[in-house]
């Protein structure tokens, strides 16, 4: 437990470094190009789309497939070497093709993903996507190369890397609004040199992020050569488990594609595209920090306990980890609902628009607790090579997503499209989590239901009057339309005081009904804090 401990916080403060400098980052993007715009959403479509082709690699690939097998790999003769060469090989070259078809698929992809943009809106986010597809290649390298390391048990460089990412961003972006001023709004106003640094800028900075993972193979022991003899790599295998998580994903595209085409038509001055992306990027904030920090050394470890075969240490390990993860998760849930307003606020270029958006982040935060579950039920399936299983739950929640996005296009109004899609992807989620449970319950023969369950039940009840202590606090401070609206900055400060607020209550209702999941939590929670 104590390993798991020391990695989960290395994960976790790269993780927190990473996410505010990401914030930051956001925070200058949006003084660059507006929070509610038509060149805002047009360069969100355009850097968007690598993005989810690493989310293929990363979710459908690597997660599921990858760190399985070079945890098997590992009790070869050469501790792997051979396998992660030849595996590291074809991942490069396919990587390439990728690229290279996405470049010459440029306008079409566009099109696919924003068909209710204006013509030059159009334009103008093909432009920015010939800039910003090269990012395939460098975020499918950094992904698997990532990968790697976390299965062999080197941790931090995947979780700081991005940090480098955020800087070079930050530094462009800056030089954008000092050589053009900002927010550049108007579609129409765009000139090749404005396209080419801030397009430019948003890849450069995969580049060097990729560059320097690869300054710390030695401390995973790993000897890299390019290997081209890829029969005995286990393809045939590899591709029967991958050939279901490409489904899975390619199903979630497509549900995303959908979204993305409701939300087009709201692009122009409500919450659209941007607005959704910038909610989606506060509610990642406790899950990176939370659920990838403590899930991930989970992942290694109950991996290696099923293929071992000790389905029991697998179940002790699922509990363990939900219990740890609702603690934290829980909380976050209830400060961020409160704060979201304030929240809002950061990525916005106004009180109005952070109104506007908060309900958007409302709307995501119905799920993000099932969302934690999740992750644990989804990767104890990856774990015992079962990727058939997750594809048909996963296609029910894409099934739900894709549809709940046309409903909501076709009955609410313009300016509260954005916060309905989120609702009903939320509640896609919720389905998807309720049944994926069930499936592994089945097969597990029991998976700690009755440990888990009513301890995430014990935190919401804890959280519930932590929540209107924050909310009550809102209001004593000036409510929504406050102080804590009136810039950037005093969002940041009120939705600090505001998750303090709810935190406190939080602990000390748990600590005064003596919670058994709160010391091991607290002396986790206490490896982030600077020793003496």
């Amino acid at each position: 437990m104590s390993s798991i401990g020391r990695a989960s916080v290395l994960i976790g403060a790269g993780t927190i470094a990473s996410r505010v400098s990401g914030v930051l980052r956001t925070i200058v993007l949006v003084a660059a190009i507006g929070s509610q715009s038509r060149a805002g959403d047009a360069f969100a479509v355009a850097n968007q789309l690598p993005n989810n082709i690493y989310a293929i690699i990363s979710t459908g690939l690597l997660t599921a497939v990858v760190v399985p097998q070079i945890v098997k790999a590992a009790a070869h003769a050469d501790g792997g070497q051979a396998f992660i060469s030849k595996l590291f090989t074809l991942g490069t070259v396919g990587l390439l093709g990728a690229t290279a078809l996405a470049m010459i698929a440029a306008p079409l992809l566009v099109q696919v993903y924003a068909s209710k943009f204006t013509g030059d809106q159009l334009a103008l986010s093909t432009a920015f996507a010939y800039w910003c597809l090269p990012q395939i290649f460098f975020y499918g390298l950094y992904a698997l190369l990532g990968e790697i390391l976390n299965a062999r048990r080197v941790f931090g460089p995947y979780t700081w890397a991005p940090i480098v990412n955020n800087v070079v961003s930050i530094a462009g972006f800056g030089a954008f609004i000092l050589l053009f001023g900002g927010p550049q709004e108007n579609v129409g106003a765009w000139t090749p040199s404005m396209i080419t640094l801030l397009a430019a800028t948003a890849t450069g900075g995969i580049v060097v992020q990729t560059v320097v993972l690869m300054f710390f193979w030695r401390r995973a022991g790993l000897t890299l050569r390019p290997d081209f003899r890829w029969k005995g790599v286990g393809l045939r295998h590899i591709s029967r488990l991958a050939g279901w998580t490409f489904l899975m994903v390619v199903a979630g595209q497509l549900a995303g594609i959908v979204q993305s085409n409701v939300l087009s038509g709201a692009s122009g001055n409500d919450p659209a595209i941007f607005a959704s992306q910038n909610a989606w990027l506060l509610f990642m904030l406790p899950y990176s920090i939370i659920v990838l920090s403590i899930g991930t050394p989970y992942f290694t470890q109950l991996s290696e306990h099923a293929a071992a075969g000790r389905d029991d240490e697998v179940r002790a390990d699922i509990a363990r980890s939900i219990r740890t993860l609702g603690f934290f998760i829980v909380a976050a849930t209830a400060a961020l609902a409160v704060a979201a307003v304030p929240a809002s606020r950061i990525f916005t270029n106004g009180p109005e628009e952070a109104l506007a958006a908060a309900p958007v982040l409302w709307s995501f935060l119905v799920c993000l607790v099932p969302l934690a579950v999740l992750f644990v039920i989804q990767r104890t399936f990856y774990a015992y090579n079962d990727t058939r299983t997750p594809f048909f739950f996963t296609l029910l929640q894409c099934a739900l997503v894709a549809g709940g996005a046309l409903a909501a296009g076709a009955v609410i109004d313009r300016s509260e499209l954005a916060a309905g899609v989120a609702l009903t992807q939320s509640f896609a989620s919720i389905v998807q989590v309720i049944v994926a449970t069930i499936l592994l319950r089945r097969r597990l023969s029991g998976i700690g239901t009755g440990s888990w369950l009513p301890a995430l039940g014990r935190f919401a009840l804890a959280a519930i009057p932590a929540a209107a202590a924050g909310w009550g606090t809102l209001l004593l401070l000036g409510g929504p339309e406050g102080w804590m609206t009136s810039s950037v900055g005093a969002g940041i400060a009120g939705a600090a005081v505001l998750g303090i607020v709810v935190l406190a209550v939080y602990i000390g209702i748990l600590a005064l009904f003596r919670t058994p999941e709160l010391a091991p939590a607290l002396a986790l929670g206490r490896r982030f804090l600077p020793k003496r």
